[in-house]
């Protein structure tokens, strides 16, 4: 569906600008949710992530739309919560006998529905989400924590449950720590493992800082970091979203943000993000996406772009990332 139809879809006139919250939320519903509440990725053939839907029901009770909310958590559980424990397979691909080819978990997806369902219960009051969201939380905690090799007292976050982790080699994806909502789920879950994870967690971030580039993904072993032995070594669109996390914890203070923020505005002129760099900081790509800049107003305490119709062009990503910077901006405690 283009920008404009999506617009007028959600009762909009198609050259409104700029557009309030509400606006904001019933646009991004229209275009990328479906009536059964499948959060659906345009740029991925209308592929679905557990990831997707987690940031779905964040954005739904933000809004208060508590029938969408529903949907996406229905539909979540009745399609995604396939394994035997209480997370995700972090993939749903349409138009297919068997839509999920892969029953591995990605942590963040499970992380942040697991925030949603509690910030339903706890802000909303619609209570019975609130033990599944402590399941969740403890199956993160059980399943998805190892030791980091060197200092195996504390924990580091695993992309996956099953993902590679031994004590000389830790697989760890510097974008999936999000101190608040791991914090508020420890808390919850009284499992003082998460809270350690976050902590860690924010540590590993000011310690990556000190590398050429912030990376998607990296190795930790005794010796330090090291390439990723499944990945590219560079910083893109997994890493980008490190100072919408970090400032949303109230952690603006951290080296990471100001590492991550510096990158984005190397593209060399200033209505465009650099997106992605290898891991010498050569540029890869460019944007120039109001959702990617809104990261960069938000790491450096300036006010949010304003959504506009220019903006119902964006794709998934990006439009998603501008309603959750907006989240993040109205939840700082200080920056």
């Amino acid at each position: 569906m283009s920008g404009a139809a999506a617009l007028l879809a959600a009762g909009l006139p198609a050259e409104a600008a700029p557009l309030d919250p509400g606006q904001c939320w019933r646009f991004w519903r229209a275009r990328f949710v479906q009536p059964d509440g499948r959060v659906v990725d345009d740029l991925q053939n209308a592929t679905s992530h557990s990831e997707g839907q987690g940031y779905g029901l964040l954005l739904a009770q933000a809004y208060g739309d508590e029938r969408t909310f529903r949907n996406i958590e229905e539909w979540t559980d009745h399609n995604l919560a396939i394994r035997q424990d209480n997370l995700m397979a972090w993939q749903w691909i349409p138009r297919r006998r068997d839509n999920i080819d892969d029953w591995h978990n990605a942590t963040d997806g499970d992380l942040f529905r697991a925030w949603a369902l509690l910030r339903a219960a706890r802000d909303s009051g619609w209570w019975e989400y609130r033990d599944k969201a402590v399941a969740i939380a403890r199956d993160i905690s059980a399943l998805c924590l190892a030791p980091d090799p060197r200092a195996p007292e504390e924990f580091l976050l695993k992309p996956g449950a099953e993902s590679r982790a031994s004590p000389e080699r830790v697989l760890f994806n510097p974008s999936y720590i999000m101190p608040r909502a791991l914090r508020e789920l420890g808390f919850a879950a009284e499992d003082e493992r998460l809270v350690r994870a976050a902590d860690h967690g924010e540590t590993v971030l000011a310690e990556l800082s000190r590398e050429p580039v912030m990376p998607d993904w990296i190795d930790v072993t005794p010796d330090g970091f090291a390439p990723p032995q499944e990945h590219e070594l560079r910083s893109g669109y997994d890493a980008l979203r490190i100072p919408l996390y970090l400032g949303w914890s109230g952690r603006n203070g951290n080296p990471a943000v100001g590492h991550v923020l510096d990158r984005l505005e190397s593209a060399g002129t200033p209505d465009k993000v650099a997106v992605s760099v290898d891991a010498a900081g050569g540029l890869r790509d460019v944007s120039d996406h109001a959702g990617y800049r809104a990261i960069v107003a938000l790491g450096r305490c300036g006010a949010l772009p304003e959504i506009t119709a220019r903006d119902t062009a964006q794709s998934y990503y990006p439009a998603t990332l501008q309603l959750l910077a907006g989240l993040a901006k109205g939840e700082q405690r200080h920056c």
